[in-house]
């Protein structure tokens, strides 16, 4: 069962982050600069005051709805969802302080309600194991935001436009499960619980905010250093990029630190690192050559995404919002562990705070010098900051480990590959997205191959125990005879740990 719904949850988050990358495709060759930065800001805001919102009530039904003891949540969240509406003139004048456009500050208020409607159905979906609903309204959200956006340039290619078109795509995304999340519930206002769900959740909610807003600072301070049209060919190179890597990072985290959590509740401390130190082989073994090879090849992937008026930006910015995003991704993926370990949640204040102090700081000061490009810089600056932060902080919540031998061989495979795929495209001859095509699958072998070479995650041994499964699936499905010289029968694999690609003593 739990691997059936971690499934549908991947497929989930990798059908949305495909139809974000089309998304990006789609839309910056669609609007100007101007507009889709004026998309960017709203929907940023639109977020960010969602899971001020939200926070609390997600919180209670992950805590209540999914003890299975037939506590039932959803009258009092229907009844905390009718009072946020109470808060939209404020979150308008928010809009407004920041500096979005009238119509852009309606409609990012409209989408709030969207994505706060949205949101808190699918944690229901969650809370009661419904993953193949919650992938369906994953699925059908990201199907019509795509469509509904493109429809809305019928009637203008404008920033507000847009946002409309995606609160009504949230919209009716919530209703083709409405039923199935919320039933035939109806709101019922209890004083009480209702202040106790604000009390219990209002920790969550300052940290959920603070990590929110942490991500979009730059954004708002480059829009209103440097325009609108800055803050959108900013944000399309970002979010290209971060929609092109975070996802395998997170499938990764969500497989391993909860096994992580169980290892130091039952076997202690020595256990629980030894498992962190395969954690972090295998992230870093995924995200650090996508990071090298995306640096490498971001012109030709730039001009393949991305629309005119944004390419110039992504060749110099995506080399640089990769090694970001690694950073960010070891912070928030790896060293956030850290303080989850012993409980330490204001630590989670803590690193977050000062991150957005930072990058208040740094960014104002670069994009005041530097434009478009300071802020560019800046995001690397506070990728950086918060890690270094974070990895000081751990110090005294539960110390990560850090296996140098492990990372020196997963940095060297990378570097192999990075430098082959340089000097292929810099005496191939070849230019712009085809070049992609010899590119990226010399980059993926290379990678693989020295990656077999220096044993990278105990690729030799996981290598040898699959085998002879998969040689026993082929023989199978040739039917009687298909395998001869005893084949079909051929040696069990290893049962220890490293046979299944996790170190001695720190399998689950």
């Amino acid at each position: 069962m739990l691997a059936k719904d971690t499934a549908f949850y991947f497929l989930a988050n990798a059908f949305s982050a495909v139809f974000g990358v089309v998304n990006v495709v789609v839309f910056t060759r669609l609007f100007v600069a101007d507009a889709f930065g004026d998309y960017l800001l709203g929907f940023a805001f639109a977020t960010l005051f969602a899971t001020f919102l939200s926070s609390a009530i997600k919180l209670s039904i992950l805590r209540d709805q999914s003890r299975g003891d037939g506590t039932d949540v959803r009258p009092l969240a229907l009844a905390a969802l009718l009072l946020c509406m109470l808060t939209l003139p404020l979150g308008y004048l928010a809009a407004r302080l920041a500096n979005l456009a009238p119509a852009v500050a309606v409609t990012s208020i409209g989408l709030t309600v969207a994505v706060l409607v949205y949101d808190t159905s699918q944690e229901l979906l969650r809370a009661e194991q419904k993953a193949a609903s919650y992938m369906r309204g994953t699925a059908a959200r990201a199907v019509l935001v795509a469509g509904l956006g493109i429809a809305s340039t019928l009637f203008g290619r404008t920033g507000a436009l847009l946002l409309t078109a995606v609160s009504i795509a949230y919209l009716l995304a919530t209703l083709s499960f409405w039923r199935i999340a919320w039933g035939a519930a109806r709101p019922r206002f209890d004083a009480a619980r209702l202040i106790e769900m604000l009390r219990s959740g209002f920790p969550l909610t300052i940290s959920l905010s603070l990590l929110a807003l942490s991500g979009i600072t730059d954004r708002f301070l480059l829009a209103n250093l440097a325009g609108v049209s800055a803050a959108g060919q900013f944000g399309a190179s970002l979010d290209l990029v971060r929609q092109s890597l975070a996802i395998p990072a997170l499938s990764i985290s969500t497989a391993f630190v909860p096994v992580t959590v169980r290892l130091l509740a039952t076997k202690g401390a020595p256990a629980a690192r030894a498992h962190l130190e395969k954690y972090l082989e295998i992230l870093l073994a995924a995200t650090l050559p996508a990071c090298v090879g995306l640096a490498i090849v971001a012109p030709q992937v730039a001009d393949l995404v991305l629309g005119p008026n944004f390419r110039s930006v992504s060749h110099t910015a995506m080399p640089v919002f990769a090694a970001a995003l690694l950073f960010q991704i070891l912070t928030l993926q790896y060293l956030h562990t850290s303080f989850l370990l012993p409980n330490r949640t204001s630590f989670y204040l803590a690193n977050t705070g000062s991150i957005i102090a930072w990058n208040l700081v740094a960014s104002y000061l670069l994009i005041s010098r530097f434009g478009l490009m300071g802020a560019v810089w800046g995001r690397l600056a506070t990728e950086v900051f918060g890690f270094l932060n974070a990895l000081l902080l751990s110090r005294w919540a539960f110390s990560m480990p850090f296996p140098l031998r492990r990372i020196a061989r997963i940095a060297a495979a990378a570097a192999a590959m990075g430098a082959v795929v340089a000097v292929l495209e810099m005496f191939s001859g070849a230019y712009g997205p085809a070049a992609l095509v010899v590119l990226a699958p010399t980059g993926v072998a290379v990678y693989a191959a020295t990656a077999w070479l220096l044993d990278v995650g105990d690729l030799r041994a996981v290598s040898r125990g699959l085998a002879p499964k998969l040689l026993r699936r082929d023989c199978a499905s040739l039917g009687r005879g298909g395998c001869r010289d005893g084949a079909a029968s051929p040696p069990a694999p290893a049962s220890n740990g490293r046979a299944r690609g996790f170190s001695a003593g720190a399998a689950p």
